[in-house]
C-alpha cells in the first residue's frame, strides 16, 4: 500500500478530495491520515492563538505599569481591538472547518461575526453605561455577593430614596424616609441592614447558632406587605448567609414559633402577631440591632400605635438599636409620635419635602362621572381604553363592594380582609403571575404592594383620606414606569377638591367611553384575530359564507362589519350618559338665562313644559360650577319629548351635552330644608314633605321651607 506523505498546509481542495474518498468507503489509510492532519491543523491554530493572547496579556500588563495617558479612552479601544481580534481568529477556524467540512456560505459566516462583533459592543457599552450612572452599585459599599443577587434582577445602579440613604444607615444613624410610592423604599432600608449584619459595623454584634436571637425587626401594616417585604430579606439576605422569618395573622402559628425557637437573623411581621410572639416569650429583642417601621403614616394610626408602642418598648437598650422609619406620607402627627422612638440626633431624607405634587408624577390621574348603579357597566369599558393590555388593581371602599363587583366583572378577583389568608396569598400569587388581570380590593392592596404590569388603577369612588389616594394610585407607574389612576366619582355628591388640593394633582376631566367608541376599538381587534385564522378552514365556511351573500340584502362589507361585530360580542350600540355614565341614557343641559342656585328652581322650569311623571324621571341633576345652568340624564327613548318641549317655554335652552361642563362638588350639608320639589326630594335621598320650599347653596348651614315646610334642622337630606 502506498505511503501518503502529509503536507503542513494543505489546501481546502485537496482536504475535500481526500474526505470524500474516505467518506465514499475509499482507502482506509486515507482517512486516518486525513484525521491526524486536521487535528495537527487545528493544534497549530490553537498556539497560535494562545502566542497572541499572551502578547496582548504582557502589553496590557505594561501599559499598566507606566503612568502612560491611554489609561482610559486607549484602553478602551485597546480591549476592543483584541476582542474584535479575537472574534477573527474565531471566525477564521470556523470558516476553516465549516467551508471545508459542511460548506457553509460565506456570506452566513460574515452575518454571523457581525452578529458577534455588535453583541460584544452591545454589552460593553450597556456595563459602561451602568458604570457611568450616578447611582452605579460599584459606587457604594456593596459586597460582591449581594452585587451579584441585585444584578440577577437587572439592578445595576440605585434609585434616588436608596443612594440618598444607603450610607446613612450603614454609618448607624436613626432615619425618617420619604419618597413618592413606586421609588424602591424597600431595598432603601434591606440592602444597608444586609451589609451592617454581614460586613459592617454591626457584624460583631449579630448572634449566631441554633436559637438565636433575630438581630432585625421590620413592622408592617397588612400581612400582603409583609410577605412582599419577607420575599426581599429571604433573597437578598439568603445571597449573603442570613435567614429570615414572617409572622402575621391568619396563618399556622406553630410553623412561625418553631421558626423563631430555631432562630432567625430578621423578622418581619404585622403588630398583632409580633405581639402575640413576644407576650408567649417566642420573640427576644434582647439583641436586636435595627427596628423598622414600613409605612409609617399607617402604622401609628390610633389603631396600631399602642401595639408599636408595646413592642418597641420591650428593647432593653433603645439607645442601642438603630430605628428607621419609611412611607410616602408623612404627616405632621407621625412625626410628633415618631419623635419617641428616634433619638434626636435623627437623619431626615425626604424626596418629597415642600413640593405640591405628592402622588406619582409618573401616573396619569383622571376623574370621571359614574353613579354607582353604572360602575359594572362603565368599568370594563375604561379597562378596555385604559389598561393597553395590562392589569388593572381596582378599590373599592368597602369588603362587600369588592366580592359583588369581584362577582360581576368577568375575570376578576376579590382581595380584602374577610377573605381567609391562605386565599388572599393565593389570589395575590395569581394576579402577580398573570392568572387573572383584574383585582378587586379594599385598601389591603394600596400600600406598598409592588407587582409588575399594573397599567391601571380605579377608584370606585374618592377616598376618605388624601393618603389613601397617594397610595392607591401609587401602586401603578412604579419604578420609572408610567400608568393611569381613573378615579369615578358621583357628581351629586362627591367632593375630590380636597384630595386635588393637598396632593398637588390636577385631575384630568373625561366622560365616559362611549359605547360606539368602544366597539370600533373591539372591532379593530376582530379584525386582527380573523386575520391570524388559518386558510384551511375557508373550504368548510364558503359555502356557508355564499348562501348568506345571495340571500341578504346587505353588501359584503355590512355583512363582515356584523360579523365582527359579532365577534367582538357586540349585539347593539347603546347611547351612555355622559353625566351618570348609566347606559341608554342621554345627558342634557339646560340654561335659562339667569343664575340656577338650586335644583328646585331648574324643576319648576321643567313644568313648564313637560308632564309631571316626565319631570319625575330625570336622574342624576346636577348645577354646573358657572351657577348658569344644571346637566341631567333622560331616558334615550324620550329625547324627543324634552327637546320639543322647550319649544313652549320662553328663554329656556335644552341641548344635547356633547363635554361634561365643570359642575359644583357638594359639600356635605349640616343642616336641609324640606319644600315639594325642593332639596329634599327622594331622588336626592330627601323627604318630599313640605311645600314651596328652597334651599339655596349660597347658605348650606341654613335651609328654609316653604308653606307647610318650615324650617329644617338636621334632617336626612344631606346628601343628595
Amino acid at each position: 500500500m502506498p505511503s501518503l506523505v502529509v503536507s503542513e498546509k494543505p489546501s481546502s481542495e485537496t482536504l475535500k478530495d481526500k474526505k470524500k474518498k474516505s467518506v465514499s468507503g475509499g482507502d482506509v489509510e486515507v482517512g486516518k491520515a486525513l484525521e491526524f492532519d486536521h487535528s495537527m491543523e487545528k493544534k497549530a491554530k490553537k498556539e497560535k492563538k494562545s502566542k497572541k493572547s499572551k502578547i496582548n496579556s504582557e502589553s496590557d500588563t505594561e501599559d499598566l505599569r507606566t503612568n502612560h495617558p491611554s489609561n482610559s479612552e486607549e484602553k478602551k479601544k485597546g480591549k476592543k481591538k483584541r476582542k474584535a481580534a479575537e472574534i477573527d481568529n474565531d471566525f477564521e477556524e470556523e470558516k476553516s472547518d465549516t467551508s471545508s467540512e459542511l460548506g457553509e456560505p460565506m456570506n452566513l459566516m460574515k452575518t454571523k461575526k457581525k452578529a458577534k462583533l455588535a453583541e460584544s459592543n452591545e454589552d460593553d457599552g450597556e456595563k459602561v453605561q451602568n458604570e457611568d450612572h450616578p447611582n452605579a452599585l460599584s459606587k457604594f459599599r456593596i459586597s460582591d455577593k449581594l452585587k451579584e443577587a441585585l444584578k440577577s434582577k437587572s439592578i445595576h445602579y440605585l434609585f434616588p430614596i436608596q443612594a440618598m440613604t444607603f450610607n446613612t444607615i450603614l454609618d448607624g444613624s436613626d432615619l425618617v424616609g420619604r419618597a413618592r410610592t413606586g421609588q424602591g423604599k424597600t431595598l432603601a432600608f434591606v440592602l444597608p441592614i444586609l451589609e451592617s449584619l454581614t460586613s459592617g459595623p454591626t457584624k460583631h454584634l449579630r448572634k449566631s447558632g441554633y436559637g438565636r436571637a433575630p438581630s432585625v425587626l421590620v413592622l408592617l401594616p397588612t400581612r400582603e406587605l409583609a410577605c412582599q417585604v419577607f420575599a426581599d430579606f429571604e433573597f437578598y439576605g439568603g445571597a449573603v448567609g442570613l435567614t429570615s422569618c414572617c409572622i402575621y395573622g391568619q396563618s399556622p402559628y406553630r410553623q412561625q414559633e418553631y421558626a423563631l425557637k430555631k432562630g432567625v437573623d430578621i423578622v418581619i411581621g404585622t403588630t398583632g402577631r409580633v405581639k402575640d410572639h413576644i407576650e408567649r416569650g417566642n420573640i427576644d429583642l434582647r439583641s436586636l440591632q435595627f427596628r423598622v417601621l414600613d409605612e409609617a403614616d399607617e402604622m401609628l394610626k390610633m389603631g396600631f400605635v399602642d401595639d408599636v408602642e408595646f413592642i418597641l418598648g420591650k428593647v432593653d437598650n433603645a439607645s442601642k438599636v438603630q430605628t428607621l422609619l419609611f412611607s410616602a406620607t408623612l404627616p405632621d402627627w407621625v412625626k410628633q409620635i415618631a419623635s419617641k422612638f428616634l433619638k434626636p440626633d435623627k437623619k431626615t431624607a425626604d424626596l418629597i419635602g415642600n413640593e405640591k405634587m405628592k402622588a406619582s408624577a409618573s401616573v396619569r390621574h383622571i376623574v370621571l362621572p359614574c353613579s354607582a348603579s353604572a360602575r359594572a357597566q362603565l368599568i370594563p369599558d375604561i379597562i378596555r381604553c385604559y389598561s393597553s393590555g395590562g392589569q388593572t388593581i381596582i378599590f373599592t371602599e368597602t369588603k362587600d363592594s369588592a366580592s359583588e363587583l369581584a362577582g360581576i366583572l368577568p375575570g376578576s378577583r376579590a382581595l380584602h380582609g374577610d377573605i381567609q389568608q391562605s386565599q388572599r396569598e393565593v389570589t395575590l400569587a395569581g394576579f402577580r403571575s398573570g392568572k387573572f388581570k383584574t383585582l378587586v380590593a379594599t385598601n389591603v392592596a394600596a400600600r406598598g404592594l409592588d407587582i409588575d404590569n399594573v397599567q391601571l388603577i380605579i377608584q370606585c369612588e374618592p377616598p376618605k383620606d388624601v393618603e389613601a389616594y397617594i397610595h392607591r394610585s401609587g401602586r401603578t407607574g412604579r419604578a420609572g414606569n408610567t400608568g393611569v389612576a381613573v378615579m369615578l366619582y358621583d357628581p351629586r355628591k362627591s367632593n375630590f377638591s380636597r384630595i386635588e388640593r393637598e396632593c398637588g394633582v390636577k385631575f384630568e376631566h373625561v366622560s365616559a367611553p362611549q359605547p360606539a367608541d368602544i366597539a370600533e376599538a373591539a372591532g379593530t381587534e376582530a379584525a386582527e384575530k380573523i386575520s391570524e385564522i388559518s386558510d384551511s378552514v375557508i373550504p368548510a365556511f364558503k359555502a356557508a359564507a355564499e348562501a348568506l351573500l345571495s340571500s341578504s340584502s346587505l353588501s359584503p362589507v355590512e355583512l363582515l362589519a356584523k360579523a365582527l361585530a359579532k365577534t367582538a360580542g357586540y349585539s347593539e350600540i347603546k347611547s351612555r350618559s355622559l353625566l351618570t355614565s348609566m347606559e341608554n341614557c342621554v345627558t342634557l343641559l339646560l340654561e335659562c338665562g339667569r343664575p340656577v342656585y338650586t335644583p328646585s328652581f331648574v324643576f319648576s322650569v321643567l313644568r313648564r313644559f313637560l308632564p309631571e311623571e316626565k319631570v319625575n324621571s330625570i336622574m342624576g341633576l346636577a348645577l354646573t360650577a358657572d351657577g348658569k345652568g344644571a346637566v341631567f340624564d333622560v331616558a334615550a327613548e324620550d329625547l324627543d319629548l324634552f327637546l320639543k318641549g322647550q319649544d313652549s317655554a320662553t328663554g329656556v335652552s335644552l341641548d344635547v351635552v356633547k363635554t361634561l361642563p365643570q359642575l359644583q362638588e357638594r359639600e356635605q350639608r349640616r343642616f336641609g330644608g324640606g319644600g315639594r320639589g325642593g332639596f329634599s326630594d327622594r331622588r336626592f335621598g330627601g323627604d318630599r314633605r313640605g311645600g314651596g320650599g328652597f334651599s339655596d347653596r349660597r347658605n348650606d348651614r341654613f335651609s328654609r321651607g316653604g308653606r307647610g315646610g318650615g324650617r329644617s334642622f338636621g334632617s336626612n337630606n344631606r346628601k343628595w
